[in-house]
């Protein structure tokens, strides 16, 4: 198998990307999903009281060595074991996923374009542009319903670190994008370009 074609899907927490690889999976399936967010480091200290204690918006947060083994062994064709991740316990689990190799590989990420080892091994670069507030809605109910959060930490870590860490570290890798879809999976007309680039690299080889 030719070398694997890495897309990777890049915008702030709750900005619409999600929607955008489920839009893709609608039309292409055979491709690897490779969330970054799986890929977080540990910090089982962390609780509703002491949110703050650990970044989780710092491009440190994330096992970048890993990551880029992993896109390494995709890229050439080869299985990896991704890792799973438990947002309620903000820990890795002891659990991996057996991932086989695809052509098309979709990685999606807050901070995939920040780390340049990273980021020089993605093929296609998507930016998703939604404004603050949006992201912010789609963050509190997702937090709260599927993390155990409280309304009270949500809002103190958006405060102190999620808004902060967006418009210094996410905001500015804008600038390695390729392609800039403004307000996400609504965005129609640059879904279709986006698909369309997709398809060619499923139909090649």
């Amino acid at each position: 198998m030719a070398n694997a074609r890495i897309i990777g899907i890049c915008g702030g927490s709750g900005s619409g990307k999600t929607t955008i690889v489920r839009k893709i999976s609608e039309v292409v399936s055979d491709f690897v999903f490779l969330p970054q967010d799986n890929y977080y480091k540990s910090a089982e200290f962390i609780s509703n009281s002491n949110i703050t204690a650990f970044n989780f918006d710092h491009p440190d947060a994330f096992d970048n060595a890993l990551l880029v083994e992993h896109l390494d062994a995709l890229k050439r064709g080869e299985g990896i074991d991704m890792p799973t991740y438990d947002f309620v316990h903000h820990r890795r689990t002891e659990e991996t996923v057996k991932i086989e190799p695809k052509k098309l590989v979709i990685f999606e990420g807050i901070m995939i374009f920040t780390n340049r080892e990273v980021r020089d091994r993605i093929d296609l670069k998507v930016f998703v542009d939604t404004p603050d507030d949006i992201r912010f809605i789609r963050r509190l109910t997702r937090d709260i319903k599927e993390r155990g959060r409280t309304l009270d930490s949500v809002i103190e870590q958006y405060l102190t670190v999620v808004r902060p860490g967006h418009y210094e570290f996410i905001e500015p890798t804008k600038q390695f994008a390729d392609i800039i879809i403004p307000e996400g999976g609504a965005n129609e007309r640059a879904l279709d370009v986006l698909v369309t680039f997709i398809n060619s690299v499923v139909r090649a080889g």
